[in-house]
């Protein structure tokens, strides 16, 4: 029998979870969310925000030993890995204490523990110490438990010497040599951190392109800077085996265009992908549908049991924080009785390499499979004044539209501040604005967002600041 019963019970408090918690609560309903960790699941804990923080102290590292190029000396720059350590840990207490605060602001109940369905609408609850508690929801259940890192069985996680994003952003000390199996987002964002941090970098990656899925000129451009700084990206690769060495090094085995080839390194960083929280969820019991693990939903997150609704990346992709808000609101609003539904037009993507990359829409590819005859607008961070006076010149403005109608369908870029500067172009697809809308809006002088400007006018033949070809 159920001890307590709430509108709606939330699996999960992740950035999907304790989104659509707050949101519960804010459309006052009675709302548990339940938690096994820490709330703000991996993004806050040990994904994005402790990565970000670390990926910020390392490019202001490698600022400050390049400060002479603009009469800035600075002697003997050294990192301090543990207090390093320390600032990053204080930003995520932060962030979770600040959730805790929200949750008791707008009337939400947390519960720490494992949660598991044990009924149509019953969730059992087993805390730390073996506790267990059966609460109910009378309205709905929302599961969002997120997704957890691969682990491959030829490289066992260690937590020391073979390790994942999780163990990742929590190094006592730089490694001396590092090889990162997968160069997607993770591998590349976190192998960027230690290259700048003093470790000889090697990135394996099973694909032909550094960052699989984004534009392959922005890709390039962040290959590029990997290997300007020493690191060795050996792409079409895949590692099979790995032997640990007598002096504590790691032999990693890797078949490069079908021949063998050795990498030395002191850390193994296995970044290969995540995979749904699902298998212990108790789903098969409640009747919930799953598709290669993940949750199926419709558009307004409902699964295929009317009272159950998943959100985030176990509702399948993209596996991202800001998606999985957006979809904790609508599932809030539908479960309060709003009219809501998941009916964006395009949601961006943010790689915090150096240099940044930002996208969203249509690429070049993606267009021309569809049909659509193309214009293609670009210009280079170099010929942008502002990123002269910050010394990143390294990137590039491209903007793709329907050549008929003008109509923009996909904004990429890679250079400085590239995840703030995708906003204006995530704007532009949401408002189906076209080339002449971006162009013909006048940006501040001298600034980043200029370059916007340019590509979409460059897309027309009317850039300034490039030749028009």
């Amino acid at each position: 029998m159920a001890q307590r019963s709430f509108d709606a019970i939330v699996i999960g408090g992740g950035p999907g979870g304790y989104v659509c918690g707050i949101r519960l609560g804010q459309l006052k309903q009675k709302v548990l969310v339940v938690e096994r960790e820490e709330v703000g699941g991996v993004c806050l804990n040990w994904g994005c925000v402790p990565s970000k923080a670390l990926i910020s102290a390392s490019h202001s590292y490698e600022k400050l030993k390049q400060g002479a190029t603009m009469g800035l000396l600075a002697d003997n720059v050294r990192v301090d890995v543990a207090k390093m350590q320390e600032w990053k840990n204080g930003i995520v207490k932060k962030m979770t204490t600040g959730i805790r605060g929200l949750f008791k602001g707008n009337g939400v109940e947390l519960a720490m523990g494992t949660a598991k369905l044990v009924g149509p609408k019953q969730v059992e609850i087993t805390s730390k110490d073996g506790t267990k508690e059966i609460v109910e929801a009378t309205k709905a259940i929302v599961i969002a438990t997120g997704a957890e890192t691969i682990e491959i069985p030829s490289f066992k996680f260690d937590g020391v010497q073979v390790i994942g994003a999780r163990e990742a952003v929590s190094l006592a000390a730089v490694p001396k040599r590092l090889a990162v199996i997968g160069g997607g987002v993770i591998g590349s964002e976190l192998g960027g951190v230690y290259q700048a941090l003093g470790a000889e970098l090697t990135i394996i990656e099973a694909t032909g392109q550094l960052l699989p899925g984004t534009e392959p000129e922005l890709a390039t451009i962040v290959e590029k800077t990997f290997v300007k700084h020493g690191a060795k990206v050996l792409k079409n690769s895949m590692a099979k085996s790995m032997e640990k060495q007598a002096d504590g090094s790691i032999v990693v085995n890797v078949e490069v265009a079908g021949a063998m080839e050795k990498v030395v390194c002191d850390v193994l960083l296995v970044a290969v992908g995540m995979r749904p929280n699902t298998s212990t969820l108790g789903l098969e019991a409640a009747g919930v549908k799953t598709e290669r693990g993940f949750i199926t939903t419709d558009i307004q997150g409902r699964t295929n049991v009317p009272h159950i609704y998943a959100i985030g990346d176990v509702s399948g992709g993209p596996l991202l924080a800001h998606k999985a808000s957006k979809e904790g609101e609508v599932v809030a609003e539908v479960i309060a009785g709003h009219k809501a539904a998941k009916d964006w037009v395009a949601i961006p993507g943010a790689i915090f390499t150096t240099p940044e990359v930002g996208s969203m829409g249509l690429t070049e590819a993606q267009a021309k499979e569809k049909g659509i005859d193309v214009l293609i607008g670009t210009f280079p961070f170099a010929a942008l004044a502002r990123a002269q006076a910050v010394c990143e010149t390294d990137g590039l403005f491209k903007v793709i539209a329907d050549k008929k109608t003008h109509e923009v369908l996909g904004v990429h870029i890679c250079g400085p501040s590239a995840t703030d500067l995708i906003s204006e172009g995530v704007l532009a697809v949401e408002m189906h604005a076209f080339l002449e809308d971006l162009g013909l809006s006048i940006h501040p002088h001298p600034t980043l967002g200029e370059g916007l400007m340019e590509a979409s006018m460059a897309a027309l033949g009317h850039a300034i600041h490039k030749l028009n070809r």
